[in-house]
């Protein structure tokens, strides 16, 4: 079972992504859109364009 601290950090992207591009693509978009670090102890939220995933 996952029980995060309570100083876990989440971030929400909210524009739709294509899931189809992978956790490498992910990646590029946390650092260059987001301007954060990918590796950070942190849980990135996204969504697809019918907000199902």
């Amino acid at each position: 079972m996952f029980r995060p601290g309570g100083d876990l950090q989440v971030y929400l992207h909210r524009e739709p992504i294509d899931f189809r591009a992978g956790i490498n693509s992910l990646a590029v978009l946390v650092q260059e859109t987001m301007a954060l670090d990918p590796f950070t102890p942190a849980v990135f939220a996204f969504c697809n364009r019918r907000a199902t995933g």
